[in-house]
């Protein structure tokens, strides 16, 4: 990492409270702000979260090996009022756009390589971001009841993803990194791909990684849903005790389920220069599933094309801008752009 950058980090940090709690809400926070010297396509703010030191020179603002080297999928900017459904924030180990009104990330990209990887086992230290605009509702670590709506509290960026130290995968228990995602689609489809691109980090490959969802309407355990709200329906079936307990969700509460889910990989033996190094046989994944639990496990059953996931998602209803995506961006010859989204996005 640059020595800019560090002392960037450095001055951050000194004003946000250590984030190593394993329970409760409000994880610490740096406001972000902008930095436009990086290579992507649109401009990273400052992490918003405290980073182990061990890991910085691991995860870079800006430039190769950041997480969002190959671009922002979406122009997320942060201004509070113009960028609501497209606000960027860094969470230092992996970048996001969120929706205040769909209180969901957009979207989240982040690289994988074999030294981010490490021994840290999952922490389950889930918790709701305090760094939100306060116009904004923060999704609380117990938002998603699974006894009432049936899904999954489903990373974005997983847990095993950032194994490299406590803080690192404590930061992927964030509200902000997760959707409400059918237990199946979540553990069986989902979980079995995060496993195979591992198994590509770990064959001497790195990665870099989008995943997002567009659409409402998922179905769950617990039936089908277009959003976690407390309905005076979702309300009648519910016990006294879960009342009592989530009243003071009712009124700013409503979390889009997503009906679809995509995930794009971009793998590249490890090295330098690497969008250089981008040509129209790199290996892509491209994956879109259905979010209900009735999916097969094999993710390979839903392997699809850049094109494709960009068609679907930009004119998906009630897209916000948060779901009119452009992958890519950074890549500047626009032949091979074009190849690369319209190539099956297999792994091979």
């Amino acid at each position: 990492m640059k020595f800019k950058h560090l002392l960037i980090l450095a001055f951050f940090s000194a004003f946000v409270v250590s984030c190593s709690r394993n329970t409760g809400d409000n994880f610490s926070f740096t406001a972000p702000v902008a930095d436009t010297t990086g290579t992507a396509s649109a401009a990273t703010p400052v992490s918003a979260v405290t980073m182990d030191p061990a890991d910085v020179p691991k995860f870079p603002i800006s430039g190769e090996n950041s997480n969002n080297f190959f671009g922002n999928p979406t122009p997320a900017g942060i201004d509070t009022a113009a960028n609501r459904d497209d606000y960027l924030i860094n969470q230092g180990y992996y970048v996001e756009s969120y929706s205040a009104s769909r209180q969901t990330p957009n979207w989240v990209c982040w690289h994988i390589d074999p030294t981010t990887l490490g021994p840290q086992g999952r922490t389950d230290a889930f918790a709701a971001f305090g760094g939100l605009p306060a116009t904004y509702f923060a999704v609380q670590s117990d938002s998603y009841d699974a006894t009432d709506f049936g899904f999954d509290r489903g990373h974005n960026c997983p847990s095993a993803d950032r194994s490299s130290t406590l803080l690192a995968n404590k930061a992927t228990f964030l509200m902000t990194n997760m959707i409400p995602q059918a237990p199946q689609n979540n553990q069986g489809t989902w979980g079995n791909l995060e496993d195979y691109i591992r198994t590509q980090v770990t064959a001497g490959n790195e990665v870099y990684i989008a995943m997002g969802c567009y659409g409402s309407g998922g179905t769950g355990s617990k039936g089908t849903f277009s959003a976690i709200q407390f309905t005076p329906t979702v309300i009648a079936t519910m016990t006294a005790a879960n009342v009592t307990k989530f009243t003071k969700y009712f009124a700013r509460e409503k979390i889009n389920v997503p009906s679809n889910i995509w995930k794009v990989v971009i793998i590249l033996p490890v090295g330098t220069n690497d969008i250089s190094r981008v040509t129209a046989s790199t290996k892509i994944i491209a994956v879109n599933t259905p979010n209900i639990n009735t999916i097969n496990s094999d993710w390979t059953k839903y392997i699809t094309t850049v094109s494709s996931i960009e068609a679907l998602s930009n004119a998906s209803a009630g897209a916000t801008a948060g779901q009119k995506i452009n992958l890519f961006g950074a890549i500047t010859d626009l032949t091979l752009k074009a190849a690369l989204k319209a190539k099956i996005g297999d792994g091979k």
